[in-house]
């Protein structure tokens, strides 16, 4: 991507989890927040995964309802000068992000109030609880607040082999993509239908939102015509299909399991960026097509 000349968003934070033992209690909601949206997102295999995983590493599980506290998380602001290169890379990639919203909310007559992007490193603290890195990059629609611990970025390459910057230009527009939803009400009106339905159907609908996200940050990319180089359209196509629930199912060595997608395929994924991509346009990225 050629991000030199791309102006780095002022909205961002900075966490740091100093001490041992668990999160602090008195996270944002804590349990009560932070498993609804792990479980939507994940489906339930989601959150026993987070459990089993936080077990295994020495964490307490009850720290995810403020229990076993002890470690406190400072947020801090510090000036892009002391942040590492893939932080401003990724900032770089959140102010395109803006300008292009900006513009697309404009036309409609309509303001975009953009996210904030939080850095942390393995332990976090979001408004939804708790944020661990075994979790991945997310967005908390209560704190219209996009979480990432960084070192993701590399697991994409070493773990997914999707290495290269527009992957990470890539994952940072998905999680804008779902602020889209939550300031337009999509998301709301998604989660009162996932109420409603089933489980397999709440996945279902979760896997359209997610790949509504993935056409959204093509729409993006199709918008800063400056931005995309050789080879960018491929590298975001190798990470979609990597992050797939398919790929990633089969990589765990299991069989897959359509009802307990909650992401999309690696060809529904790259698909639905593509759309985003070639037409530019968020009207083309209704993947509900009147399911809600």
């Amino acid at each position: 991507m050629r991000l030199d000349d791309e102006q780095e968003s002022s909205h961002y934070e900075v966490q740091d989890g100093r001490g041992g033992g668990g999160l602090a209690g008195g996270l944002g909601g804590g349990l009560g927040m932070l498993l609804p949206l792990i479980g939507s997102r994940f489906g339930c295999g989601g959150i026993v995964v987070v459990l089993i995983i936080m077990v295994v590493m020495g964490m307490n599980p009850l720290s995810l309802i403020g229990g076993g506290g002890g470690q406190q998380v400072q947020t801090e602001r510090p000036a892009t000068g002391a942040l590492s290169d893939i932080q401003r890379t990724s900032l770089k990639v959140l102010g395109s992000t803006e300008r292009r919203w900006t513009d697309i909310f404009k036309a409609e007559g309509q303001q975009y109030p953009p996210p904030t992007l939080v850095f942390y490193s393995q332990n976090g603290q979001s408004g939804c609880g708790a944020a661990q890195s075994a979790m991945g990059p997310f967005y908390c629609p209560a704190d219209q607040r996009i979480y990432i611990d960084t070192d993701f970025f590399n697991e994409m390459e070493s773990r997914f082999n999707a290495p290269g910057d527009f992957p990470i230009g890539y994952i940072i527009a998905h999680e804008v993509g779902h602020h889209i939803q939550t300031i337009t009400g999509e998301a709301d009106k998604i989660r009162k239908a996932q109420q409603r339905a089933s489980e397999a159907e709440g996945n279902a609908l979760q896997v359209k939102m997610e790949l509504q996200a993935d056409c959204y940050a093509g729409v993006w990319a199709a918008r800063d015509t400056n931005l995309m180089e050789a080879g960018d359209l491929e590298e975001g196509m190798r990470a979609a299909q990597a992050i797939g629930d398919d790929t990633l199912q089969k990589s765990a060595g299991r069989r897959p399991v359509p009802e307990s997608f909650t992401h999309g395929t690696g060809a529904q994924r790259t698909e639905w960026l593509r759309k985003g991509l070639s037409t530019g346009d968020p009207a083309q990225c209704d993947t509900f097509q009147g399911a809600i």
